[in-house]
């Protein structure tokens, strides 16, 4: 049935480009609008970035070049193949045919797939001044809480922990503490930790954890690092102990497309397992 659903529309896209490629010219821009709106509706059943896609794309653009949503799906492929150059030019111009919705989601490409968090934050500001009674959210999350990894990854640690307590503020007051993005506790968390005050960093790490119902294995490799820090050899073992076990069951922050920001690997829990032995046998404790 589904490929029977996908034989018809392949059918009905072949005639609307046939008729767009014979009569595009003596169409008026009504039709040309229309024709273009039902070229797009069936895109999404097919696959994002493909040559079928693309052609269909193309042709939707020269139809009608005010459509949006078809100017910038044109970008995906070079995206998804991490051709960043053909991407941006192609972004740019899907950014000038509606500002209000791309721009706070180019901020967002900028900070994941560039990691330019100059740009990114620039284009999120820029989406305050475009939206200024509306909060902006690419990807399903506040522009606050991506400047607040934006500026994290800068290191500007107080712009950092600043908007992403506008972000968890925003969610409690309209629906409670625990609708907020668990991320959030741990990149402000991470923020606290590396602004050396480790008391606030713990409070985050433990917010991650109960969030994430304990299945967290970077708000464990923090907390036991503070906790190695603060020479508490066996509290440190048992929260590592929790980190690599939640760690080899896929519990860590990742991305499909991309490494996390602040991602950790296999590598972080072994080398702090390996400190905690050093430590703990100098103290003849038992690990």
């Amino acid at each position: 049935m589904v490929k029977f659903l996908k034989y018809c529309l392949s059918l009905v896209a072949l005639v609307l480009l046939m008729s767009c490629g014979k009569d595009a010219e003596t169409l008026s821009s009504e039709e040309r609008v229309a024709l273009a709106k039902k070229m797009y509706d069936p895109i999404g059943y097919y696959g994002q970035g493909t040559p079928k896609v693309m052609s269909m794309l193309d042709s939707i653009v020269a139809l009608n070049p005010e459509h949006c949503d078809a100017v910038r799906e044109l970008s995906v492929a070079y995206l998804k193949r991490g051709l960043m150059l053909p991407w941006k030019v192609q972004f740019d111009k899907a950014v000038e045919c509606d500002p209000k919705i791309w721009v706070p989601w180019r901020g967002y490409l900028y900070l994941q797939f560039y990691r330019d968090y100059e740009k990114a934050i620039a284009d999120f500001n820029a989406s305050d001044t475009l939206t200024p009674n509306f909060t902006d959210a690419p990807q399903g999350q506040s522009v606050d809480y991506w400047r607040g990894l934006a500026y994290l990854g800068l290191k500007d640690y107080e712009n950092s922990i600043k908007y992403l307590d506008h972000y968890i503020d925003e969610v409690t007051a309209e629906n409670g503490e625990d609708w907020a993005e668990p991320t959030a506790f741990l990149y402000r968390g991470i923020a606290h930790y590396e602004n050396k005050n480790p008391e606030a960093a713990l409070l985050d790490f433990n917010k991650m954890i109960v969030y994430n119902k304990n299945r967290t294995a970077d708000g464990s490799y923090y907390k036991a690092l503070i906790l190695f820090e603060a020479n508490k050899c066996e509290e440190a073992k048992n929260e590592l102990d929790i980190a690599i076990a939640n760690f080899n069951n896929g519990y860590y922050n990742n991305d499909v497309y991309t490494e996390a920001l602040k991602q950790i690997y296999i590598q972080d829990l072994n080398n702090l397992e390996a400190a905690l032995k050093t430590q703990c046998q100098n103290k003849n404790e038992t690990y």
